[in-house]
């Protein structure tokens, strides 16, 4: 029998498939499904920052009542919907979870600046969490700020979290910044124990006969797997850290290919939420019989085999795959 156990924050997990931050982890009963489906840990729905300044401008309402500025000021922040849940009610339910299950459960905070906010870190720690995800969710369109400015910003933060907590730390990034390899070293450096590549941004459409912006969620294919498998491929052996890759993970063949890259986890979400929590033990039964098939004794055996840092003369390798690709395509007219 395949050996499928991995580590991950410094956690031995029985295999590398881990329910991403999505909303199936928003009722315990689905939670436990997950686990009993052989899910090997569970990242929470993310608390926002924004959830978090909410309640504080509430509580400043009920205190000063009648300030003037008070009803604008709500108004800058953004309409956050099915997110509502104030962050009280968010540790409540960690700890709910964190009860009825006894794999790994990993935390998630959503933001960007530097504030009070982050104390949350360390309630959601207290609250049981085994980690905490910090998910970096951030779309700047300010010209004045420069990417240097802005990955500084993420460095701050990471560093800023960390100071408050003693469970390891997990900073989930886009794909969307300028040198990430040099990125992804700082934010290890500021006290990151694992990288999550990568955020998932959400594109909103227009709706011509409303002139309304209108949020649009599609759910990921594995076709988007290959941006996170070759950063994943690049970085490791360069970066000290633990990967996760996330955004595409699908199938059996997925999770196999995250592995070989480097990856020390692979987190689904998308194809739990369409076919339910049983579908994680298909892809480890799958998983498992590819491994048997192939001559695999462990994850760990082939975690890293396709990686730049297994390659011989990888630069060169990645030119003549460019080259090829280029002239993959023929035009027939």
């Amino acid at each position: 029998m395949a050996d499928l156990t991995t580590t991950y924050l410094g956690l031995k997990l029985k295999n590398p498939l881990v329910a991403s931050a999505s909303p199936l982890s928003e009722k315990v009963e689905t939670v436990c499904a997950l686990e009993e489906a052989g899910i090997a840990a569970l990242v929470m729905y993310s608390l926002f920052e924004e959830q978090i300044i909410h309640e504080s401008l509430e509580l400043d309402h009920y205190l000063d009542y009648g300030a003037e500025s008070f009803a604008e000021a709500l108004t800058y922040l953004p309409n956050i919907g099915r997110y509502s849940i104030g962050p009280g009610s968010y540790i409540q339910h960690l700890r709910r979870v964190k009860e009825a299950v006894t794999i790994p459960v990993i935390g998630s905070l959503n933001g960007v600046s530097t504030g009070g906010w982050i104390d949350y870190a360390r309630m959601i720690e207290d609250a049981g969490a085994d980690a905490l995800e910090l998910n970096i969710y951030y779309l700047s369109f300010d010209p004045k700020i420069s990417s240097a400015e802005l990955e500084t910003t993420y460095a701050n933060l990471v560093n800023n979290v960390k100071a408050k907590i003693n469970i390891p730390l997990a900073v989930k990034i886009s794909p969307f910044l300028t040198g990430m390899a040099n990125v992804c070293q700082r934010l290890v450096e500021a006290g990151a124990d694992g990288l999550v590549l990568f955020n998932r941004f959400y594109q909103p459409d227009f709706d011509l006969e409303e002139l309304e912006i209108v949020p649009n969620l599609s759910l990921s294919t594995s076709q988007e797997l290959r941006m996170p498998l070759r950063w994943i491929s690049l970085l490791y052996g360069r970066i000290q850290t633990d990967f996760a890759l996330t955004t595409g993970i699908h199938t059996a063949e997925d999770v196999l290919k995250a592995m070989m890259a480097g990856a020390n986890v692979a987190m689904m979400a998308s194809e739990l939420l369409k076919h339910g929590p049983g579908r994680g033990a298909e892809i480890l039964a799958e998983l498992e019989a590819w491994m048997t098939e192939h001559e695999y004794e462990s994850i760990k055996q082939m975690q890293g085999s396709m990686s730049a840092q297994a390659m011989h003369e990888p630069y060169a390798l990645r030119r003549s795959n460019y080259m090829k690709v280029l002239n993959s395509f023929k035009y027939l007219p």
